[in-house]
C-alpha cells in the first residue's frame, strides 16, 4: 500500500471513529404526554459531550429555547412547529422550556457528562418555577433526577 493510500484510509477511520462516538437524541414536543399537558418527551435525558438533541414538535404550537445552561455554552432557540438540531459539548445541567408554553411548566432538562453546574441549576430551576402559573412543581421534580 502506498503512502497516500495509507493516509487516506487512516483519515478515514478517524472520521468515522469520531461520529461513531456522538449519539442521536430526539425530544418530542407534546400537547399531551406520560406528564400530563405541555410537555417535552422525554422531560429529563443525560447525554454526554458531542451528541446531539432534535427537539422535535411532534404538536404544533410548540419550540425549543434555553434557558438555563453552562457558562461557555451557546444558546439555542427554534422557530415554531420547526424541529431543531442541537449539538452539546460543554459538561454540566441545561433546562430548556418552549417559549409560548413556559407559564405552563412545558420545561425539561439535559445533563451533559456531569453536573458540574449543579448549583447553580437548582437555583436557576427555582427562579423558572415561579413564573409559572400551571404544573408547579413540575420542573422541582425533573431536577430530582440530576445526580
Amino acid at each position: 500500500m502506498n503512502r497516500l493510500s495509507t493516509l487516506v484510509l487512516s483519515a478515514a477511520a478517524i472520521v468515522f471513529a469520531g461520529n461513531a462516538v456522538a449519539a442521536d437524541h430526539v425530544v418530542q414536543e407534546l400537547n399531551n404526554g406520560p406528564e400530563g399537558a405541555f410537555v417535552f418527551s422525554p422531560s429529563y435525558i443525560e447525554i454526554k459531550a458531542g451528541d446531539t438533541i432534535t427537539f422535535t414538535p411532534t404538536d404544533q404550537g410548540h419550540n425549543s429555547e434555553s434557558a438555563f445552561m453552562p457558562a461557555g455554552a451557546a444558546a439555542w432557540k427554534s422557530e415554531i412547529s420547526q424541529p431543531l438540531t442541537v449539538t452539546f459539548t460543554k459538561p454540566g445541567v441545561y433546562i430548556y422550556q418552549c417559549t409560548p408554553h413556559k407559564m405552563f411548566g412545558m420545561v425539561g432538562v439535559i445533563v451533559v457528562d456531569s453536573p458540574v453546574n449543579a448549583a447553580d441549576a437548582h437555583k436557576a430551576a427555582a427562579d423558572i418555577e415561579k413564573k409559572q402559573i400551571m404544573n408547579q412543581g413540575r420542573l422541582t421534580t425533573i431536577m430530582k433526577k440530576v445526580p
